[in-house]
């Protein structure tokens, strides 16, 4: 920054000199501010003279003349080291692209140290326990930034139900994730006091006011508001060409074209929201970071937050066992032939060309185990808080970006439309230090990571054998997930059978759904379940309230059982048509957005639905 405040002091020469050469600009200085004066002269010293070259004479279109500079004004406050570092930056990172230059060069990978879980076992329950201790002096952050529209929904992502036997949004359940660990952790604790688990949503202009309404519509979800903090993203500026010239909107010449930053952006809203110091000063130590439509998300999170309080790891990055060459990130070690190691997410297509650069003839393949050994990032993080603090108080937030131009051909001379820097929440680690203690978890994929991101007819041009990533196959994956746990647990439940919605082949699994608070580990299901169930196919059950026992259960149908905490329920035998799923026409625009994308609507034929609203033990036969 100190080179560039010099520069700036060059351009003072003489009165308003100089702005000579850019007529828009010198016929306007009357009205402007010390302030956008300042911001002028930067401009012009990185380069952007362009941006008034069209302006009109004092006197016109005043207004929108002070509507750029509040642009301006806030492009240059919301980038850590302002707008002149963004424009640097750019035009190295351009430079770079258009020369083809390879980030990983004098690298070399290998396999980090972690930690691979196998569900249910013995490691994995004690991981599971300390992590739920944990959490009381945890913060969680979402970042959910981002629109439907890829999916084929028009409203924000975390207002999709994440299952629609419930309807369940996955907002809502993510909140009440985190209520179910805030009181597991309290029962734990000695503390007098209750504890009260922080959670931050990263919204943009897109999504912060349905974020907000959503919220305030459903009374936080039993979230009390105050733990509650939504942070904003702003844009950055958008680039026309190699030399990092910023781009005006086509149809306002006093506007500057604008994009989202990407998820990193995260790590400088904390810095400058005062945030982590606040939690510090409140004992918390960890900070856990999501996206905003996983929803088997939680079933992974205390187990790893065991494994980062056990292990006494800084970075966590939550994995799932990766294939050779599948479209995931691998988490990778990195060092330089300058000593310099890192531990980071290399993305698929930049893995097995550094791979075999680097004496791996094989590239990106699998080991004896079937998997690469490389495990497949999820973007789900747990750091350390007073590490963080650490660091972020070296960077001030900021996170390596790149650059993705779309140019118009080979010789990379100019775009098809304007380009952005991007970040990423998951390359923190980056920067981080070699002392820094960097680890993974590894879960398998069908407990962890069923995200929801392509749209029907994006997800039918799967290759065979690949997830799908849809609306379809994240609901599914929540109904496999919930057997699959039960199963362990000593239920009998039958395979599942195939379906095809929306052109894709799902497995149907019965449509198993509990709240948190009924089981939010595997030692909860255990304890609340005996080995004389059974649950067929084609059964329903929706399980809500923390004390519903399932002994000697046969399920053939739908059940619904609704108690507050102070019944306890014990089941019996239950049969009845139960609900079934009917193939829809994702095309037909007379049926919700929500049920299209499945591909499926829910008929409910028959169901035993048993409410129960007093203390007491009940038994359903």
């Amino acid at each position: 920054m100190s080179s560039v405040v010099g520069s700036l002091s060059e351009l003072s020469i003489g009165g308003d000199n100089w702005a000579a050469e850019v007529p828009g600009l010198q016929k306007n200085l009357g009205i402007l501010t010390p302030n956008q004066i300042e911001l002028a002269k930067k401009l012009l010293h990185e380069g952007q003279s362009h941006l008034f070259a069209n302006w009109a004479e004092q006197g016109v279109e005043d207004e929108k003349k002070a509507h750029f500079f509040n642009q301006v004004s806030r492009l240059n406050a919301n980038y850590p080291g302002g707008l002149a570092v963004y424009i640097q930056n750019a035009r190295q990172l351009l430079t770079d692209s258009k020369v083809g230059r390879n980030p990983f060069e004098g690298f070399t990978p290998s396999v980090p140290s972690g930690e691979i879980l196998t569900f249910g076992d013995d490691n994995f329950i004690k991981f599971e326990e300390v992590g739920v201790e944990e959490a009381r002096k945890a913060a969680f952050v979402l970042v959910a930034g981002g629109l439907g529209e890829r999916l084929g929904y028009n409203g924000i992502k975390v207002a999709l139900p994440s299952e629609t036997t419930t309807g369940t949004c996955f907002l809502q359940n993510y909140i009440l994730c985190i209520l179910a660990l805030q009181e597991a952790s309290r029962k734990l604790s000695e503390d007098e006091f209750p504890v009260e688990i922080p959670f931050v949503i990263m919204t943009s202009d897109d999504t912060h006011t349905p974020t907000l309404k959503l919220l305030k519509s459903n009374s936080y979800f039993g979230m009390k508001p105050g733990q509650v903090i939504l942070l904003k993203q702003e844009k950055v500026a958008c680039l026309d060409d190699n030399d990092a010239r910023i781009a005006l909107d086509p149809n306002d010449k006093y506007m500057i074209q604008t994009k989202p930053h990407g998820h990193g952006d995260v790590h400088s809203l904390l810095y400058n929201s005062d945030l982590l110091r606040t939690w510090r000063d409140a004992g918390l130590r960890w900070v856990l970071f999501f996206q905003d439509t996983n929803g088997l998300l939680f079933k992974a999170i205390p187990a790893s937050l065991g494994v980062s309080a056990t292990k006494g790891y800084h970075v966590n990055s939550l994995a799932v066992p990766r294939k050779a060459k599948e479209a995931i990130g691998g988490i990778t070690k990195l060092t330089h032939a300058d000593g310099r190691t890192m531990v980071i997410n290399v993305e698929y297509n930049q893995l097995d060309p550094l791979l075999r650069s680097t004496g791996h003839a094989d590239g990106d393949a699998n080991c004896e185990t079937g998997y690469s050994p490389f495990p497949g990032n999820i973007n789900q993080l747990i750091l350390e808080l007073g590490p963080y603090i650490e660091e972020l108080n070296r960077t001030h937030g900021a996170i390596a970006e790149f650059v993705n131009p779309k140019y118009k051909n080979s010789s990379k001379t100019s775009f098809k439309s304007s380009t952005r820097l991007e970040c990423m929440m998951q390359d923190y680690p980056k920067t981080l230090p070699p002392s820094a203690r960097v680890g993974f978890t590894v879960m398998d994929a069908w407990l962890a990571y069923a995200p929801v991101k392509n749209n029907p007819e994006d997800a039918a041009k799967v290759p065979a054998g690949n997830p799908y990533h849809s609306a379809t196959s994240g609901e599914m994956a929540i109904y496999r997930a919930n057997s699959l746990i039960l199963r362990k647990a000593g239920v009998q439940i039958p395979d599942p059978t195939t379906a095809v919605f929306n052109g894709q082949e799902v497995e149907v699994w019965p449509r198993i759904t509990w709240k948190p608070n009924w089981a939010l580990i595997f030692s909860d299901v255990k304890r609340k379940v005996n080995k004389g169930c059974s649950i067929s196919q084609k059964s329903t059950m929706v399980i809500n309230g923390p004390n519903i026992y399932l002994e000697d259960l046969s399920l053939d149908g739908a059940i619904l059982i609704n108690a507050v905490s102070e019944a306890e329920v014990l089941n019996g035998s239950v049969q009845n048509k139960g609900w079934a799923l009917k193939p829809i026409d994702y095309k037909d625009k007379s049926l919700p957005e929500e049920n299209r994308i499945r591909g499926f609507v829910i008929e409910k034929l028959e169901q035993l639905e048993m409410n129960y609203s007093e203390p007491g033990k009940f038994f359903l036969q």
